[in-house]
């Protein structure tokens, strides 16, 4: 019988041989909500995860899409609200102390540090210079003694190039000839490799522009798309009129945006699946939006009349009219989905109700259709 292979003295060799080199499986064990139980499903799979640290992540829309409301507000917040470090690189110029504190961002030197970059190579060598010391300070230590850090990009499609900068002092602007996509591509590939077994992750926003292409009518991500394949998870978004009201009437005015977000790639949850994320100017982003949507798309709402009525695995039933669907009934079906791939639902199997029962008191009497045939 062969003697078995001595792995262990073949993993000290290599790591040894390879400096920086990592062994063995690093599944992310932090993850950070995006302020929305849907777009967190559609993402990780799981109502209250949302995106993983130790990847990449990017949110990529037209102007006013909900982009930053999403990546420099809400997940920032919740990023704060577990303990992690949050470093935010405004290269828009667009990120004012007053709507953070609105969105509920601690500003706080210890909590925030907040720079204004305008270079893909100045981002880059702040990126790098961090994780130098990250790696010299903690690379020994437990993963769990390790500081968690999340960069925020907003926006990687504001940020120049040399070339860009050069032209625009010559005033000669001839574009920079393919630099930018390269630079962006190097970029992530980069935060990619080495964000990979420590406690570090990043989340930018970028911009999109309608597609040309008949038969893929999806907008296309600028930036070219080496940046896209080294991203973890990608989350395309498109701005539409919120024309409701807090009570849940249609008007003829904006109440604020439906940010229709599409997740085009992630590696824990089925691709391509689609939410509408009502987010009104007067209150914000609600955690349960879209989520009777999602119920009713996958069969789990059946309409009885001008109510929808959802059966719990236990057989419960739960009847409501859409606008009374409390905070408390959702937590109730999120709690029955958890571990549910929402993909594999049959609703050929949901359950078969009878239809709700009628008081005969309230029906009114039309009397006998024989005495009027004919008249």
């Amino acid at each position: 019988m062969a003697k078995p292979f001595d792995v262990s003295k073949f993993r000290k060799t290599i790591t040894k041989a390879v400096p920086g080199m990592s062994v063995g499986f690093r599944d992310p064990d932090t993850w950070i909500s995006t302020g929305n139980y849907v777009l967190n499903k559609l993402i990780s799979g799981d109502f209250k995860k949302g995106i993983p640290l130790g990847k990449v992540t990017v949110l990529a829309g037209e102007s006013g899409a909900g982009k930053s409301y999403i990546a420099s507000g809400n997940i920032v917040k919740a990023a704060q609200d577990q303990g992690i470090f949050v470093v935010l690189i405004d290269s828009e110029n667009a990120l004012d102390e007053k709507w953070l504190h609105a969105l509920e961002v601690d500003t706080s030197e210890d909590k925030l540090l907040k720079m204004n970059l305008a270079m893909i190579d100045d981002v880059a060598k702040v990126i790098s210079d961090f994780m130098k010391e990250y790696k010299a300070n903690y690379a020994e230590a437990e993963p769990e003694d390790r500081p968690k850090v999340l960069f925020v990009i907003d926006s990687l499609g504001m940020l120049l190039t040399p070339t860009d900068v050069d032209q625009f002092q010559k005033g000669d602007m001839k574009g920079d000839m393919g630099r930018k996509p390269k630079a962006l591509t190097a970029l992530v590939r980069n935060c990619v490799n080495m964000f990979g077994d420590f406690n570090v992750g990043l989340v930018a926003t970028n911009h999109t522009y309608a597609s040309q292409d008949m038969f893929d009518p999806d907008d296309k991500i600028s930036g070219g798309q080496g940046f896209i394949y080294a991203s973890s998870i990608v989350v395309a978004m498109r701005k539409l009129k919120l024309k409701v009201d807090a009570d849940g009437n249609k008007t003829s005015q904006v109440h604020g945006i439906r940010a229709a977000c599409k997740v085009m790639k992630t590696r824990y949850a089925k691709p391509f699946e689609s939410v509408q994320v009502e987010i009104p100017y007067e209150t914000g982003m609600s955690p349960y939006s879209g989520l009777f949507d999602l119920m009713e798309s996958t069969g789990l709402l059946k309409k009885q009349g001008n109510r929808y009525l959802y059966v719990r695995p236990n057989g419960e039933e739960m009847l409501e009219y859409r606008k009374n669907w409390s905070d408390e009934m959702f937590d109730v079906v999120m709690a029955d989905l958890a571990g549910t791939d929402l993909s594999e639902l049959n609703t050929n199997e949901f359950p078969e109700v009878d239809p709700p029962e009628v008081d005969p008191d309230l029906v009114p009497e039309t009397g006998d259709t024989d005495e009027h045939d004919g008249s």
